[in-house]
C-alpha cells in the first residue's frame, strides 16, 4: 500500500530534516509492514502550502491529505505512529471494498 506524504516548508533544510524522519520511520516499520510504500513530495511554494493551512506555519507534515503536524519538526516516534495509522486506514478501506 502506498501512503502519500507531503512535507511543507519554505526552507529546504526543514524539508530535508522531515524527509529523513519519514524515511527512518518507514525503515523501522518495514519489519512489521513489509509492503509499506511511502511517496514523499516536498512543497516549498507558499500558495501550495496555504492549501493545507490558513497561516503558513512550517514545517508541516501531511499524510494522505491530512495535516498531522504543523509548526514544528515531529519526532520519529510520532511519524511512525502516523504512518501506522494511515496504513491501518488504507487496509480497513481496502477490506471494505472486497
Amino acid at each position: 500500500m502506498m501512503i502519500h506524504v507531503k512535507i511543507l516548508s519554505l526552507r529546504r533544510q526543514e524539508r530535508y530534516i522531515v524527509r529523513r524522519l519519514v524515511l527512518a520511520a518507514q525503515r523501522q516499520l518495514l519489519a512489521q509492514i513489509p509492503n509499506l510504500g511511502v511517496d514523499i513530495t516536498e512543497v516549498g511554494e507558499p500558495s501550495e502550502i496555504g492549501k493545507y493551512a490558513l497561516v503558513v506555519v512550517t514545517p508541516s507534515l501531511v499524510i494522505d491529505e491530512r495535516t498531522v503536524c504543523s509548526g514544528r519538526v515531529p519526532t520519529k516516534e510520532e511519524v511512525v505512529l502516523w504512518l501506522q495509522q494511515a496504513e491501518g486506514e488504507k487496509y480497513f478501506f481496502q477490506e471494505l471494498m472486497l
